[in-house]
């Protein structure tokens, strides 16, 4: 796909998010007039949502007709047919919005054939906005964003959502979070998943995990952590994404949160693993100077060892006794016993 077919649909999307935030702003100047409605117990949809969610879609119908559409609110609509699927969530974090707590998002990702390929996350109360085509990076406020360096877990600051459905697996959650909270520097639950997953991506967080999400919450936010160069799967380590299960980080504390709030059949082993990925990058540091230490030690044995062989193949010179050196000595002439001989041959002559 072009380069410049998926600036087009970022552009369209952006242009999608900013009218739904015209909508969002304007009901939030006048809460006391939202119209709020139980869709089930502790999941709320407001009158605001509606407004963006309409803004939303007759943007991307009048730039696309032929795509389809599917929103947390109206379902899908639109060509049944497309190869070209709109995800959307007008307000993540709506009883944040509620409550007048400022931190919500309009999410619109675009997938084809089933891949993420467009995402916009807007951050209406902070006007923070993020954006990421597939191979072409993630931005914030057209700014090139990265994940974290962090390495170590008990420096990381890690991200989740907390579990709220009547059903849901509070017992469950908690023992992932004592795991978690025992081994990190902080847990945080903002109450935004979209929010959560860009977050990720621009470093502020360096892992973040959560349960029970619907693809709208996630689906822009996959395509950013992913193109801000960080590591995303379900809860089992696959790519099933939309499954609502994810965990995600950097690639460094990705490996270390995975184990510990993974869901895997041997979940008794989950803190052995979790230390063992801990410590695998410091063994690895320990591994060099270890295997130098252990070189530099065999090649003095290696030389020490050639050396004793060496010794004891050169035999010792033979020491004569001392009488026969003397005697040697005796029977050899000194240079006064030659003159003197030369002075009487020569007389004689």
């Amino acid at each position: 796909m072009s380069t410049s077919l998926l600036k087009a649909f970022v552009a369209t999307a952006v242009k999608a998010a900013r009218r739904a935030a015209r909508e969002i702003t304007r009901a939030a100047n006048d809460r006391d007039l939202l119209c709020i409605e139980d869709k089930a117990a502790n999941d709320f949809v407001t009158s605001a949502d509606r407004a963006a969610e309409e803004a939303i879609v007759n943007e991307l119908r009048y730039a696309y007709p032929h795509h389809a559409i599917l929103t947390e609110e109206a379902g899908r609509i639109g060509n049944p047919k497309s190869d070209y699927l709109w995800i959307v969530d007008p307000i993540d974090g709506t009883t944040n919005f509620i409550h007048g707590l400022p931190q919500y998002a309009v999410s619109i990702g675009l997938t084809y054939r089933g891949e993420i390929i467009a995402a916009v996350v807007y951050d209406v109360a902070k006007n923070e906005l993020f954006t990421a085509a597939k191979g072409q990076g993630a931005y914030l406020d057209n700014r090139r964003i990265r994940v974290s360096e962090t390495n170590e877990m008990r420096r990381a600051l890690i991200g989740t959502g907390f579990p709220f459905r009547r059903g849901d697996d509070f017992n469950g959650y908690l023992e992932r979070f004592r795991r978690v909270a025992e081994r990190a520097a902080g847990l945080r639950r903002p109450g935004s998943a979209a929010l959560d997953l860009a977050w990720v991506a621009c470093g502020r967080y360096d892992g973040f995990w959560e349960q029970n999400l619907k693809p709208w919450d996630i689906c822009a936010g996959v395509l950013l952590v992913l193109e801000a160069g960080g590591l995303i799967t379900d809860l089992k380590g696959g790519e099933d994404w939309f499954s609502g299960s994810i965990c995600c980080g950097n690639p460094k504390i990705f490996g270390q949160l995975l184990p510990l709030v993974g869901d895997f059949e041997k979940k008794a082993d989950a803190d052995e693993t979790a230390e063992a990925a801990e410590g695998a990058d410091a063994a690895v540091a320990d591994e060099k100077p270890a295997a130098k230490r252990r070189t530099l030690t065999a090649k003095k044995v290696e030389a020490t060892d050639d050396e004793a062989a060496e010794s004891a193949e050169t035999p010792r010179k033979a020491r004569k006794p001392v009488k026969a050196e003397k005697a040697e000595k005796a029977q050899k002439p000194g240079k006064k016993d030659i003159k003197k001989s030369t002075k009487r041959k020569a007389d004689a002559e």
